[in-house]
């Protein structure tokens, strides 16, 4: 990670400023300095993001080919993992560097940093699960690129249309896998995606085509264990997660606040984007206080992916991924032009064939280029919420200590 130039000077003056010897005072009003300009970063970086989402994944083609970050994107969800490690750093230097132990376990801190802690727990696993709907992701891809090798061939015959059908049926089938297997009254042995039901895009494909590609798809995030729910957990980061009122809000409770309504909206459009297990149920918003300066922008990005949510949640794709719904739009088209398709085909409509053979190949470019780095990012959140973890408990464990050592 690239840190960003006010996150360095920040980062640098509390280091500085904490080897200091000042007085109370003045270490009172540094601190409430520190914690202000904390919040402004916070607001900067989601200010960013939200002004860069201006394009819905719903933007026509002509747009899509000169904007690779629109909401929900694989570019914009690497800005999002970006925002959130800066954060993460800042916040840490703000908890821990060169702060004196004892006040990490300080009323309202003594309950307010392990809730944090237990958040942190549950994102590691839900970074786990994202990882293996990445790998599903990665496979549409490879099925969307089999479709653009066969329709990218000149002239066009039957036996190209029918190579390029079964893997669209293939990866249709994959992106609209039913619940049914995760149904009230099921045993738990299978999945569910949580954007409602869908059994009609793929009516082309054979059942057992149909199987076999759903098979493919719900193995690649079956690393998590049965039963667990990505939604659930998502749930369970939300739980008590209140706003500090009267004297807590100007002091270290309020940055604890900020980092965990950080962790869960990071890990929240994670999940509503990227194909994860067992989605049913995850609410479209948690509540953040409006009257926060810095809560804005994520309330904002909130009620764009929630808009975004309602739109697709009639029709049950797995997940809002930009990509993941453009290769469905793409696919459902060719696959109409390979249901219709007569040797040789009117020049009208190879035409058209051509145009969303090269949307299509684009996507998957972006993809390609994409989905590699976005893994890798989410390995670094994983990684360095771990060591930050390890090193707020090293804080509490050495004042367990002092306050166990017996006095003379």
């Amino acid at each position: 990670m690239r840190a960003t130039e006010n996150q360095g000077s920040f980062l640098n003056r509390i280091s500085i400023r904490r080897n200091q010897v000042v007085s109370m005072e003045g270490n009172h009003e540094q601190e409430l300095d520190d914690l202000e300009i904390f919040q402004k970063h916070v607001a900067d970086r989601f200010s960013n993001l939200l002004s860069s989402s201006s394009s819905s994944p719903e933007e026509s083609a002509a747009t899509a080919a000169t904007s690779s970050d629109s909401l929900l994107s694989i570019a914009w969800l690497r800005k999002l993992l970006d925002t959130f490690l800066c954060c993460e750093a800042e916040f840490k230097a703000l908890l821990i560097i060169g702060r004196e132990p004892s006040q990490v376990s300080k009323p309202p801190l003594d309950r307010l940093v392990p809730e944090l802690l237990d958040r942190v727990v549950k994102a590691l696993d839900v970074c786990n699960a994202v990882t293996h709907g990445v790998d599903a992701v990665r496979h549409c891809q490879k099925l969307a690129e089999i479709a653009v090798s066969a329709l990218g061939q000149r002239p066009i015959g039957d036996g190209q249309v029918r190579r390029a059908k079964k893997a669209l049926n293939s990866l249709i089938a994959a992106m609209a896998i039913e619940d049914r297997d995760g149904s009230a009254g099921s045993k738990g042995t299978e999945r569910a995606w949580s954007f409602g039901r869908r059994g009609s895009s793929a009516a082309g494909a054979s059942g057992s085509n149909k199987d076999q590609a759903t098979a493919q798809f719900r193995s690649m995030w079956w690393g998590m264990a049965k039963g667990w729910s990505a939604a659930k957990q998502v749930q369970a980061m939300s739980a008590n997660l209140v706003a500090p009122r009267g004297n807590e809000s100007s002091g270290l409770a309020h940055p604890v606040y900020i980092m965990s309504t950080v962790v869960v909206f990071v890990m929240w459009a994670l999940v509503a984007a990227i194909p994860c297990q067992e989605r049913t149920g995850l609410a479209t918003h948690f509540q953040v206080p409006r009257q926060l300066g810095w809560a804005q922008p994520i309330i904002g990005l909130q009620d764009k992916i929630a808009e975004e949510w309602k739109k697709k949640e009639k029709k049950g794709t797995a997940g809002l991924l930009e990509e993941m719904q453009r290769l469905e739009r793409l696919g459902q088209s060719l696959v109409e032009f390979a249901d219709s398709f007569r040797f040789p085909a009117e020049a009208e409509k190879l035409e058209e064939v051509a145009a969303q053979v090269a949307e299509l190949a684009e996507t998957c470019r972006r993809m390609e280029e994409g989905l590699v780095p976005l893994q890798q990012q989410i390995r670094e959140v994983f990684h360095k919420v771990v060591r930050t973890r390890t090193e707020v408990l090293e804080v509490l464990d050495q004042v367990g200590k002092v306050s166990s050592t017996p006095t003379m």
